[in-house]
């Protein structure tokens, strides 16, 4: 037996979410499906850097899985691109040591969220952008997600439905936006992220951005420990896990 580390991608619009669940069709089942077919029917588990929620899209999701088949790793990329549908891709396939782990091994991760502000919407974008009409007010944004950047407890911007029972103390190394054009891009680089996190943050940042919330509001959002403290929770489409550090 040896193990396998890959990176997907996958468009998350027709799935309900990452992880295996009994009602709902997931990237993990058509990756694990792929897998066993090519295993002659013999079920092999997948496990991945975290699960992403119904919508929400990936670009550097991490995966690692034991085979006993001898494939040069090069050749596993092509062999699963022929099985696995078009909406997802591995896009890199390497072999690690059998002690690795997609999960646990983690030692930090990047999130983006797009936002498409303009009063016209972009119909080819609508699956992977988050479309906002009204003028955003971006310094005001940039000036919040300067007080997100640290070491915080972040219970504001955690779903109440988490199953986080240990600390919510996570540190983040980046909070930005860019702007291109039209496309606000949302950028995270964080030590580890909540339920829901990212969605929360960019939801609040955008109550700052309409001016519904001041910037210096953020501090106090965090001190509050409080879910009902920060903004709404951002739509999942416009949220694509980046890349997984290790």
């Amino acid at each position: 037996m040896h193990r396998l580390k890959c990176t997907v991608q996958y468009d998350g619009t027709r799935y309900a979410g990452y992880q295996v669940q009994p009602n709902g069709h997931t990237v993990q089942e058509e990756l694990e499906k792929a897998l066993t077919k090519m295993h002659k029917g013999r079920r092999v588990k997948v496990t991945a850097s975290g699960r992403t929620d119904s919508g929400v899209h990936a670009r550097g999701q991490v995966i690692h899985f034991d085979t006993d088949l001898h494939i040069p790793a090069s050749n596993w990329k092509r062999a699963l691109a022929s099985m696995l549908p078009p909406d997802i891709h591995v896009a890199h396939a390497e072999q690690v040591d059998n002690d690795f782990h997609a999960r646990y091994d983690t030692t930090g991760k990047e999130y983006r969220y797009f936002v498409w502000n303009s009063q016209e919407p972009d119909i080819f974008r609508r699956n992977f952008t988050y479309h906002i009409k009204m003028p955003l007010q971006l310094e005001a944004m940039k000036t919040a997600c300067r007080l997100i950047e640290g070491e915080h407890d972040f219970t504001s911007f955690c779903s109440s439905r988490t199953d986080v029972k240990g600390s919510k103390v996570r540190t983040i190394h980046q909070a930005s936006i860019e702007k291109n054009g039209d496309e606000l891009t949302f950028v995270f680089k964080g030590s580890g992220f909540l339920y829901n996190m990212v969605r929360i943050l960019v939801g609040t940042l955008l109550e700052v951005g309409r001016g519904e919330r001041k910037p210096e509001d953020l501090k106090a959002i965090i001190e509050a420990g409080n879910r009902e403290a920060a903004g709404k929770t951002a739509p999942p489409h416009g949220l694509f896990l980046w890349k997984v550090d290790y």
